[in-house]
């Protein structure tokens, strides 16, 4: 057998493998999240091969010319330690330039990736639980469809380094049957919205971002109440405390944490108003 690792792009009906890759290491993806995915950057999605054998992936996304996100870096097994992770690595990096980059980490890893010029902000708490949550009764709510999300689009742009119009138009899509999405409005302005998608194992909300508690909760509410009596899934960044304070109302408890790092200037996110990332794998 060669040891010769050829790095080459994977196509959109290849992202499945990718997918594979991640639920066998325990990430739990969503059920149909290959396109959204594959939409935020059609070239950004890596896989390193041996003799045509597919032995490593890693997702390298470029939002716009000015932010990159980094995720899926996932080496089988037997093939670890033999240096063919820093290949494909390299690679991606290469790929995304000089852009500002970010990627989610856990805890183990936050030193290798130093290295690379990395540094870590803050945490992300994994929260799960049963839902125990019903509809609101709140007119301000509405389901997340084509009419409103324009709206949507520029109201994201305040939690997110780049706009991602490509990767939201698939993210909240209506037509999707494994995912829900709920938008508050209040005097005709978005003041919140968030998704909720099936996964492997449970359900997942993210994004879910909001003006105030008082408005996460609804959205919550909403979004866990579409799956009552089924594991929901958030992911909190720890310094919003406002986050682990509705986390811990609806009983999730923490499973599990990454830590968000970024390699440049650390971008001015509003982090009290994020109560739930969209994904680990791309930001």
């Amino acid at each position: 057998m060669s040891d010769t690792l050829t790095i080459r792009r994977l196509k959109e009906n290849e992202l499945h493998i990718l997918l594979e890759m991640a639920m066998q290491e325990g990430w739990n993806p969503g059920i149909e999240d290959g396109p959204a995915f594959f939409a935020a950057d059609p070239n950004g999605f890596l896989a390193g091969e041996i003799d045509g054998q597919l032995i490593n992936v890693i997702s390298a996304v470029r939002y716009g010319d000015t932010f990159g996100f980094i995720g899926f870096y996932i080496c089988k097994r037997d093939f670890r330690t033999k240096g063919y992770g820093h290949q494909i690595w390299d690679h991606a990096l290469s790929y995304l330039g000089p852009r500002l980059l970010g990627l989610d980490a856990v805890n183990e890893q936050t030193a290798s990736y130093g290295e690379h010029g990395f540094r870590s902000t803050y945490r992300n708490i994994r929260q799960m639980g049963v839902s125990v949550c019903d509809m609101p009764m709140d007119a301000r709510i509405a389901p997340l469809g084509q009419g409103i999300f324009p709206s949507v689009k520029d109201y994201d742009q305040r939690f997110f380094p780049a706009p991602r119009p490509e990767f939201l138009t698939m993210w909240t899509a209506p037509t999707l049957e494994t995912r829900r999405g709920f938008v508050f409005v209040d005097d005709g302005s978005v003041k919140g919205y968030g998704v909720i998608r099936q996964c492997h194992e449970g359900f997942k909300i993210g994004p879910l971002f909001a003006d105030t508690p008082e408005i996460a909760d609804t959205l919550f509410r909403a979004l866990a109440g579409q799956v009552k009596g089924q594991f929901v899934i958030l992911d909190t960044p720890e310094p919003n405390s406002s986050a682990l304070l509705l986390a811990e109302k609806y009983e999730l408890s923490p499973e599990f944490e990454t830590y968000r790092m970024y390699r440049g200037p650390v971008p001015d996110l509003p982090l009290d108003q994020i109560y739930g990332i969209t994904t680990f794998e791309l930001g």
